[in-house]
């Protein structure tokens, strides 16, 4: 069976299900700085700014970031206008008032400094042109801002942070929170980041069609690292950050929408949403971890596993297989089975085999183990688990699945020796907690 074929096939057996939500973060900013309002109560222009920003903040400081960014050549200078226009706010709307349009008030600001460093500047009639022209989408400059952050010139690491930076507008202190790392390090990691974007000059726009693919291979692929780092948080106090999760799947949603004729965004922005509709039901109030055969599912998203599903079939009419398309269209058997045991685990099996051929690895074999033995047996099972010990021995979840299938099979030390193993090496707090409840009861 082909590949188009195997999807079709998918396809085909998913509609069987009909099926049937969803949520936003925000930046806190300043609470001072009280305002008369007409009634004679006091209302903070901070709050304002809060609960503006709160409604807003992407579509407009960070679109005024990427605006003057675009004109202006220079990260440093953008994000300096941006954050003048908004101490302007804090020293203007006291004594003004705050503005009917607070965002296009904002915006405005920022162009008109932006206008002003121009005409410091030894292309100022070239320039001024551009500024001149009407506004342009605020999306469009955001893309642009990501496919820059994103080149294949700067390190995976270095790709991250800044598209954290630029392009979701956390700061220097989120980033280092989410990463477990030292604000230092990430200030550092940023700035050699936009100096190596400088020197190399490298292009502030949409890549064009000969070099798109490797240019959307890095988008999509730093978009599905922040993802799974929020999803499921390698490392900190909390198991997961969903507002990581979120802008990832806010800004796979803008790569999708600006490129209707590429299916794998369309995946992955699906695979991400078939994962968030089961956000409710992964952690008990006490932040243990569930597992999925032990998830409630009715506390599952009907409505965001609808879209997710709509998703896929976009993609699939595309006629352009691809490893994102698959996972989510894995996901997507999970989330229409009505219970672990009604999953068709053989159709998984199959597309993990289409996956494999698509895009191999160690950890996709280690999947398909899993969906494996609910097909062929613990033994089958832990046959393909054994091969990949070379590969994947500092990995824990081959160590908790190893675990697992060896309890199936009555060999409850070498279980209980995998367990441990595993929680050595994890650093998730709800994943040691599980595993740490599994030693015991074993």
């Amino acid at each position: 069976m082909n590949d188009v074929a195997a999807l079709s096939q998918l396809q085909h057996a998913r509609l069987r299900h009909p099926l049937h939500a969803a949520p936003v973060k925000l930046r806190q900013f300043f609470d001072h700085w009280e305002l008369r309002l007409g009634n004679g109560t006091f209302y903070s222009v901070g709050v304002a700014l809060s609960d503006f920003c709160r409604a807003s903040r992407k579509q407009v400081s960070l679109a005024g970031e990427a605006g003057t960014c675009r004109i202006l050549g220079d990260f440093d200078v953008a994000e300096e206008i941006v954050q003048d226009a908004l101490l302007i706010a804090l020293e203007r709307w006291p004594v003004d008032g705050i503005p009917e349009r607070p965002g296009a008030w904002l915006l405005t600001v920022a162009w008109r400094r932006a206008l002003n460093q121009l005409s410091r500047d030894a292309r100022y009639r070239e320039k001024l042109a551009q500024l001149e022209q009407p506004v342009p989408r605020e999306s469009d400059d955001r893309l642009r801002l990501m496919f820059t952050c994103c080149h294949p010139a700067l390190s995976r690491a270095a790709q991250v942070a800044l598209t954290l930076r630029a392009v979701c507008g956390f700061t220097t202190a989120e980033i280092a929170h989410a990463f477990l790392a030292s604000e230092t390090a990430v200030a550092q990691r940023i700035v050699r980041a936009r100096r190596k974007i400088v020197a190399a000059r490298i292009p502030y726009r949409i890549p064009g069609d000969d070099e798109l693919g490797e240019r959307l291979g890095e988008v999509l692929a730093v978009l599905y690292l922040m993802f799974n780092e929020g999803y499921l948080a390698s490392s900190g106090a909390t198991p997961t950050r969903r507002d990581l999760a979120e802008d990832a799947a806010w800004l796979t949603a803008l790569v999708a929408r600006h490129m209707p004729g590429e299916p794998e965004p369309l995946g992955l922005l699906a695979l991400m949403r078939l994962h968030l509709a089961r956000t409710e039901a992964r952690f008990t109030s006490a932040g243990e971890m569930v597992l999925l055969r032990d998830q409630d599912r009715t506390r599952w998203d009907r409505s965001m596993i609808a879209d997710g599903i709509a998703l896929i079939e976009q993609a699939a009419t595309l006629g352009w297989p691809g490893p994102y398309q698959v996972e989510a269209a894995i996901i997507a058997c999970h989330a229409e089975a009505q219970s672990w045991d009604a999953t068709d685990w053989r159709q998984i099996v199959l597309l993990y085999d289409l996956l494999l051929r698509m895009s191999p690895s160690p950890v996709v074999r280690l999947n398909r183990a899993v969906a494996l033995r609910q097909v062929e047996g613990p033994e089958a099972a832990l046959a393909e688990v054994d091969a990949l010990a070379q590969d994947l021995e500092h990995y824990h979840l081959f160590h908790a699945i190893r675990g697992e299938l060896l309890l199936e099979l009555s060999e409850r030390e070498q279980a209980r020796a995998s367990a441990l193993r595993a929680l050595e090496l994890t650093q998730n707090r709800a994943e040691q907690s599980l595993l740490a409840r599994r030693l015991l009861e074993w």
